[in-house]
């Protein structure tokens, strides 16, 4: 038995009290300055909230600073650090979303902001639990889902669990370890990641990757664009009638019925502002005209050539217009270095294994980290869901 159980089970066995936000908390909304008035944003000083901040989970500081004269000219007020924050309306995912704070602030009249009135609820528990209330919140949101909104008096009349301030306090402890954890693996997979782009560099640009002779991307492969085919001959998953991937500019759209490319090939996006992206596939595939598919012309290794293409950043080629794009003539044209296939196969394994140690999510930091995550998740779940007390 956990300690947590321990302490439901001496303090609260027949189950907790729930209150109405508004019976346990303080929610207020902020404003905006003037937008208009540069002297209420320039050289700042009051910490400023806006909704797209709560993504940041804990806030320990703001993006944006007012200055007095913008906090004195509209309704924001002061919320004290120790704050839960829900973003009240957003773009995407931001509506219903929760953040708590370390600082003094004020915010938008976006963001709800609670402060427990009494020693009765520990703010970061709220935190905890709203959390696990998104979809919930977003179910209460007036409007059809996408253009809805909270306000203040949905937030008031939501309820939540209040165990005795023990067992929240206990439950805050073991969930704030976890999420320690795996800031640690995030941060430690960010340094592989950077470790990889410092190698990728190394590689294929300096060291050894200089050694070879530099000349057009025309000589070394084959460049040239995709097959058009209709949307509605693409379906979203393999079936019988339609077993094959079919690539586009920016990777897997689905599955087609023919193919038109049966060996490893590479894919740059030549269209759209993300052009020059770089993906692979082998077998039997279909390429789309949104595509420039990249075989080879003379002896090289595909992942020495997947991760050349992409350590080049196409991008930069592309046409500066309302609808830019990569020309293939233009690509063609781009030089590179090409070194011996010896060296190419021994640098395309040591990048393909660095690539997998951090982006492949059944394995490695990726998949450490999923899976971290998803315990969390089941234990936070776990520990926030608990029985109301009936009399």
């Amino acid at each position: 038995m956990s300690r947590i159980d321990e302490l439901i089970q001496e303090l609260c066995p027949d189950g907790v009290r729930f209150l109405t936000i508004g019976e346990a908390a303080t929610v207020t909304a902020g404003a905006t300055p003037s937008k208009s008035v540069a002297s209420y944003w320039t050289n700042g000083t009051i910490p400023w909230l806006s909704s797209g901040e709560v993504n940041k989970g804990t806030i320990h500081e703001a993006d944006t600073l007012i200055t007095q004269e913008g906090y004195d000219s509209c309704s924001t007020r002061m919320v004290p650090a120790g704050a839960v924050v829900i973003a009240l309306a957003g773009q995407g995912k931001t509506r219903g979303m929760v953040a708590r704070t370390r600082l003094e602030c004020c915010t938008n009249q976006s963001l709800a902001s609670v402060v427990p009135d009494s020693d009765e609820l520990d703010s970061d528990f709220l935190f905890y639990f709203l959390r696990t209330q998104y979809a919930r919140l977003r179910d209460v949101s007036s409007g059809d889902g996408t253009r809805g909104g909270l306000n203040l008096s949905m937030i008031r009349a939501y309820r939540i669990p209040v165990p005795p301030l023990e067992v929240q306090r206990e439950i805050v402890r073991v969930l704030d370890k976890f999420t320690q954890l795996e800031a640690e693996l995030e941060a430690e997979l960010e340094a592989r990641r950077v470790q990889y782009e410092h190698y990728r560099r190394e590689l294929l640009s300096g060291g050894e990757g200089a050694s070879g002779r530099i000349i057009p991307l025309g000589e070394i492969f084959e460049m040239r664009a995709g097959t058009h085919i209709k949307a509605a001959e693409i379906s979203d998953e393999p079936t019988e009638e339609k077993p094959y991937p079919c690539y586009g500019g920016n990777g897997l759209r689905g599955y087609v019925s023919s193919y038109n490319y049966d060996e490893s090939v590479i894919f740059v996006g030549r269209q759209g502002a993300l052009c020059g992206n770089v993906h692979r596939a082998e077998g039997k595939i279909y390429a789309t005209e949104h595509a420039v598919v990249v075989t080879p012309k003379v002896a090289v290794d595909m992942s020495w050539a997947f991760h050349k293409l992409t350590e080049m950043d196409l991008n930069q080629y592309k046409t500066k217009s309302a609808q830019p794009g990569l020309a293939v003539g233009r690509v063609k044209q781009v030089e590179a270095q090409y070194v011996p296939i010896v060296d190419q196969r021994r640098h395309g394994e040591v990048l393909d294994k660095l690539d997998t140690l951090v982006s492949d999510i059944s394995i490695g930091l990726p998949a450490e980290l999923g899976a971290r995550r998803e315990q969390y998740e089941h234990y936070r779940d776990r520990l926030l869901t608990f029985k109301e007390l009936t009399s």
